[in-house]
């Protein structure tokens, strides 16, 4: 999710040159469509996603099933897009709210957890794993607005930040839409791809909590080093 209120820290993102989401963008700003209806939108692409994501375990049909995992993937990006979008609408659309913060934090603080838990209860998945990588994005995130409570500015290094978990999301949905049962596991219980999915997000995070918490040090010496000279 983009700060809605300003164009300082803001996520860098490619995507928001693209033509399609500007012209798409201007399309909705010219709507009656508000950032903070859009901002909700996402919660609840990503509660579906999560519903869908731990439906799988209990599909037997085979077609079904690839279904499912395509269905959780395109959400899970849909969240994205809207995640894109608010941000869009709200600052280059001129429709900023007063309350635009709240809408662009905490959707996502419910959207992380409601995917990678609902992986965690997904065939394949590992309940726990599922519970940890979630604390984990919110850790990391919480690291982030360290960076802009201590004065230094939102860090939002990687190598695991919000893009690159749901990107691994996405290609263990679509990798177990496309691949043989026997490419799936489990390996270990009932731990398969999507258990591997986790765990490298857990791991990963923790990798970027630490970078970030590094970061932030580093700009506060550097700031109080300044403000010695």
């Amino acid at each position: 999710m983009e700060p809605q209120d300003s164009t300082e820290n803001r996520r860098p993102l490619k995507t928001r040159q693209w033509t399609f989401f500007r012209s798409l963008a201007d399309r909705l700003a010219r709507s009656g469509v508000t950032p903070n209806q859009i901002s909700l939108l996402s919660i609840l692409f990503a509660c579906c996603s999560g519903i869908v994501l731990a439906s799988t375990k209990s599909i037997d049909g085979s077609t079904l099933l690839r279904v499912a995992w395509i269905g959780a993937a395109a959400l899970i990006q849909l969240r994205l897009i809207a995640n894109l979008l608010d941000g869009m609408v709200a600052i280059e659309g001129g429709k900023k709210s007063a309350v635009g913060e709240l809408y662009n934090e905490v959707p996502d603080r419910v959207s992380d957890p409601a995917i990678l838990i609902g992986a965690g209860f997904a065939a394949g998945g590992n309940e726990t794993l599922g519970l940890l990588a979630a604390v984990m994005a919110l850790f990391v995130s919480y690291v982030r607005a360290i960076g802009a409570s201590v004065g230094v500015g939102q860090v939002f290094a990687g190598p695991m930040a919000k893009q690159q978990r749901m990107a691994l999301m996405t290609v263990g949905c679509v990798y177990c839409a496309a691949a043989p049962r026997a490419w799936q596991g489990p390996w270990w219980g009932e731990a398969g791809v999507m258990a591997g999915v986790l765990l490298v997000i857990t791991l990963g995070s923790a990798v970027t909590a630490v970078r970030r918490l590094m970061l932030i040090a580093a700009a506060m010496r550097e700031r109080a080093d300044e403000g010695a000279a």
